[in-house]
């Protein structure tokens, strides 16, 4: 095995000498999204303050706001050599072009009055076939910014080459469909092609670095079945060629989270994925990334302010509680318009119209019932009198005491932690067991709610004469109080479920999302890496069979101590 290992150092590409350790800085912004604002802010949401907010929980009125100070922040910083976007540039850049001409407009004025180069990829909302932006159109639009520097391009791709300072290449891959919205199309010849291009890089005494839309790796649990229009086909065989070319660090966009995963290949070569959340939602974030020989640090920059003077002109509608929330902390506000951005998709994916059940259907009346009593739920307060807690209590489940209002405010909380990156949350943590203890409080009352109103209607209309309702909510919670209000087949479904929403509440990689350290391209010890790697696998492996059986033993622990 260490003679195959050996052999396999051996024959990856080899490092080239390099002298000193002059640092590359650079930033990397993702998912601009830039939308031309409206005449005047409106919008449809249940909410007093973030009425406005829309499915993608995104500040489009204000994206240009934000991209103007971004740039203006990479302006002030002396220091700073290049910046690099990693896609979709414009909000609706397929179907409006005078948006990439905006977008553009903005960079050209940056790198005239800095002289600082950009270097753009696209994204899934910027161009493709039968499309107003085709891909000429984009690659036209943006040539300034890569295509007109391009060392090597791929035919009918966006795909190109450029140096970056004395020591770097950098590998931009057009990793989109033209025909399709969002999956990926990084085809087995795109991915030879940047392999190719790295080990030319290596050969002109280059580090090759890439750039590109769609995850690399990972980003969230199983990230390929439930979220696989985000992450690249074939993915760990995609890595694995790719980390055994010599490439360490790859950009990344798309998913709109901040978060850096690793993968180390066979031979010991590892490969980093900097996923960057979106500049112009929550949490308003770009990434900063010092290149020197042994190491790589890198650190998340957020936008504090815009001009809201310039928006409210551009912009009718804002009230002056939300201009004095932008000025007082922008951050909070984009965090707060995120929340009720995200409940609004949440609901209007529950609701009867994109649920798209034929109401004539035997089973509608399930369906929509259980639903209703889920947003019934969600809406209430968690605690209080006539709230999800005292509630809760009446089928034996007791609520930890939290900060949260109610249980919409509880799952977006989550969420915006996933799309912000370190994610907090262990699983015996108050947060979680009050997500999973909701969970089985909603799960235990809208089944009896939809059996009531249901299939007992009739029963119950004629009971109700007597004094008594919802005979089977009132059978669930004596039998909740009497055998736990957890069934064995329920812990199952949570022991198998738990290692799934350990990661998405818990980052538990130890590596930071936002600031911290990476081996640099002159730095390496393979065979420390392999180890590394193998005793990675195990431990993960340990942790999963540990969360099953915590949970798992809960079956049988309580029916044997009440044995014995």
């Amino acid at each position: 095995m260490l003679s195959a290992l050996i052999v396999l150092s051996m024959t990856s590409p080899a490092f080239a000498e390099k002298a000193g350790g002059v640092s590359l800085n650079i930033a990397v912004a993702s998912d601009l999204h830039y939308n031309q604002p409206r005449e005047r802010i409106e919008g449809e949401i249940d909410d007093e303050l973030y009425f406005y907010a829309n499915r993608r929980a995104a500040m489009e009125d204000e994206s240009g706001f934000i991209i103007d100070e971004f740039l203006r922040s990479c302006a002030a910083d002396s220091s700073l050599d290049y910046v690099l976007i990693s896609g979709d540039l414009a909000d609706n850049g397929k179907s409006i072009t005078q948006e990439h001409l905006d977008v553009a407009d903005k960079l050209r004025a940056f790198e005239e009055a800095t002289g600082k180069q950009v270097y753009v990829c696209n994204g899934n909302h910027d161009c493709g076939n039968n499309c107003e932006t085709t891909n000429d159109k984009f690659r036209e639009i943006y040539a300034g910014f890569g295509f007109d520097e391009a060392i090597d391009t791929l035919e009918r791709t966006l795909s190109y080459t450029v140096n970056l300072g004395e020591k770097y290449r950098l590998i931009v891959a057009d990793s989109c469909d033209p025909d399709k919205s969002t999956e990926d199309g990084l085809t087995s010849d795109r991915v030879s092609w940047i392999v190719s291009q790295a080990k030319k890089a290596y050969s002109d005494g280059r580090y090759p670095v890439l750039m590109m839309h769609h995850n690399l790796l990972d980003h969230m649990p199983l990230q390929r079945v439930l979220s696989h229009d985000f992450i690249v086909r074939n993915h760990q065989a995609t890595a694995e060629r790719l980390a055994n070319a010599g490439i360490k660090i790859v950009f990344t966009g798309h998913e709109h989270g901040n978060d850096v995963a690793s993968y180390t290949s066979l031979s010991g070569r590892i490969i980093t994925d900097f996923s960057t959340t979106s500049l112009t939602m929550y949490p308003l974030e770009y990434r900063y990334v010092s290149f020197e020989d042994d190491v790589i640090t890198y650190s998340c920059r957020e936008i504090t302010g815009i001009d809201t003077s310039a928006l409210t002109l551009a912009c009718e509608g804002y009230t002056d509680e939300q201009i004095a929330l932008m000025n007082g902390d922008l951050r909070a506000y984009s965090k707060g318009f995120f929340k009720a951005g995200i409940k609004h998709r949440l609901s209007l994916s529950l609701s009867r119209e994109k649920l798209g059940i034929d109401e004539s259907a035997f089973y509608a009346p399930v369906v929509f019932t259980a639903v209703d009593r889920l947003l019934e739920i969600l809406e209430m307060p968690l605690y209080g009198e006539g709230g999800v807690s005292s509630l809760a209590s009446d089928y034996g489940i007791d609520l930890p005491e939290t900060g949260f209002e109610n249980g919409w405010d509880l799952a977006c909380e989550i969420v915006s932690y996933h799309y912000a990156g370190n994610e907090p949350f262990a699983l015996d943590g108050d947060e979680v067991t009050l997500l999973l203890r909701v969970a089985d409080f909603i799960i235990l009352d809208a089944l009896s709610a939809v059996n009531d109103e249901v299939f007992l209607r009739a029963a119950n209309d004629v009971i109700s004469r007597q004094g008594t309702d919802g005979v089977c909510r009132k059978f669930t919670k004596t039998v909740a109080n009497t055998f736990g209000p957890v069934t064995a087949g329920e812990y199952l479904i949570v022991a198998v479920a738990s290692p799934v929403l350990y990661g998405l509440a818990y980052d538990s990689d130890e590596i930071d999302d936002l600031n911290g350290t990476v081996e640099g391209y002159a730095a390496g010890d393979e065979i420390a890496a392999i180890g590394n790697n193998i005793s990675g696998f195990f431990e993960k492996i340990a942790l999963y069979l540990s969360l099953f059986m915590r949970w798992f033993s809960k079956i049988f622990i309580p029916p044997f101590l009440k044995w014995i």
